[in-house]
């Protein structure tokens, strides 16, 4: 699947920090029941890629991805795990590079107009804006829209339940990325059927995306 494909999938991506392996398997299928189809695990404890083999393995119909890639190695490492598609804070020429030959595509992260012409030289127009709320938030998208009517974002980065909303309405944001989707405390008691709540919540967000941006095609 390309790019564009996936994130079209889901208004609302839960970007997941997985600690415990046995929390893999019935929290990516809470996150699906709840009409979430894209999820990503995040590259931040020892048991990421683990999960998502078990999360893969779990809900086959669900697209699985790996965020915090920061090095061109974790790419293969995530390969090796099954990542459908991976996702990047920034993008840099090695990052770009491992890009070309991973098997998933990429969702690199920009946070400035530079990032943004800088990751469009290298061929990609579906962005990752992080962290989107310290970095400027929906007035920052609103400005890049007409500098950049060939790029879709996908804002991630202190985005809530209450502000995801807006960001969808946005004619340049194809979807957002959230941690809400899980927190710690449902985790932590094993509350799937409130977690599954919280993605039946997101998934019903209204948005006016349906029509891409001027000039996107898929990457």
């Amino acid at each position: 699947m390309k790019i564009q494909e996936i994130v079209s999938l889901s208004r609302v991506i839960p970007v997941l920090t997985i600690a415990e392996l046995g929390h893999a398997a019935p929290l990516a299928r809470a996150l699906f029941a709840g009409g979430l189809r894209v999820l990503e695990v995040a590259l931040r404890t020892p048991v990421a890629l683990a999960a998502i083999e078990v999360m893969r393995k779990a809900v086959p119909a669900a697209v699985i991805g790996v965020g915090t890639l920061t090095r061109a190695v974790d790419f293969a490492a995530a390969d090796r795990a099954g990542a459908q598609f991976g996702v990047t804070p920034g993008l840099t020429p090695e990052l770009a590079a491992a890009a070309r030959g991973a098997r998933y595509p990429l969702l690199p992260g920009v946070m400035t107009p530079t990032e943004v012409i800088a990751a469009r030289h290298a061929g990609f127009n579906i962005l990752k804006f992080f962290p989107a709320e310290q970095a400027g938030g929906l007035s920052w998208l609103q400005a890049l829209g007409a500098a950049f009517p060939d790029v879709l974002f996908c804002p991630t980065g202190g985005i809530t339940s209450a502000t995801a909303a807006d960001y969808l309405t946005l004619p340049n944001v194809v979807c957002v990325g959230g941690s809400w989707l899980a927190p710690s405390g449902l985790l932590a008691a094993g509350d799937w059927a409130g977690i599954e709540q919280l993605a039946r919540e997101a998934a019903g967000l209204s948005a006016n995306h349906s029509e891409p941006a001027r000039g996107v095609r898929a990457k």
